[in-house]
């Protein structure tokens, strides 16, 4: 049979038992069990975006700086780079577009009115040749010339471009017929959208319009 405890031993086992319990409460005031409420508030501080420190990097170590492109000053600019042509390219086709534009206002009256045409489909594109005398106004010009038994020498000057694209370019030109008479009487054609395109290793007339007309191009 289990010995029963004296009241005395009983009060002393009962104020040990205080102690104990007064003593891990102040442990757990101070510090004790600190470990896991750090890593508990480390958790949080991530899930709610991270701490202070990171908070102050929000890029982290691995976003890099943008790189300044290089800028080149207003002197110093190249022009002709910013073309899909370079300067030869761009002679040759202005003067495909000139000479198309003084073989326009070339007209002998006496000569066969097929050579008149042959001139212009030289420098014309293969199917835009085909369609000349009806959509260039060149059969018109001819037979005004014919009329008036008219020798007249054509000239031209590209005066600016008009529109680009990366096969095609469109040149206005001004257009001159000047008569072979003992007057030197010259008739102002006016300004004409001349577009050329490129056809293997040259430029070729791909369409020849009044400038008003609004060419834009066909390429």
């Amino acid at each position: 049979m289990p010995r029963t405890l004296s009241d005395r031993q009983q009060r002393f086992v009962f104020g040990a038992l205080v102690v104990v319990l007064v003593a891990f409460g102040i442990y757990l005031s101070v510090g004790g069990f600190g470990g896991d409420e750090d890593q508990a508030q480390s958790g949080q501080e991530q899930r709610a975006g991270g701490s202070d420190t990171d908070r102050a990097d929000p890029g982290g170590p691995a976003t890099a700086m943008p790189s300044p492109i290089p800028t080149t000053a207003v002197e110093d600019m190249q022009v002709l780079d910013w073309l899909p042509f370079d300067e030869d390219e761009l002679k040759a086709a202005a003067a495909t577009a000139q000479g198309f534009a003084e073989a326009y206002g070339t007209i002998d009256y006496s000569a066969p009115r097929e050579d008149y045409f042959a001139s212009l489909e030289e420098l014309a594109a293969s199917d835009y040749a085909d369609s000349l005398a009806q959509s260039s106004g060149a059969g018109a010009l001819w037979e005004e010339k014919a009329e008036q038994e008219t020798v007249a020498q054509g000239r031209a000057d590209v005066r600016s471009i008009r529109s680009f694209s990366e096969e095609s370019i469109v040149f206005v030109v001004t257009a001159q017929s000047i008569v072979r008479d003992d007057d030197g009487a010259d008739e102002d054609l006016g300004d004409y959208a001349v577009t050329v395109q490129k056809d293997g290793g040259q430029w070729v007339v791909y369409d020849f319009q009044p400038a008003d007309a609004g060419n834009l191009g066909g390429g």
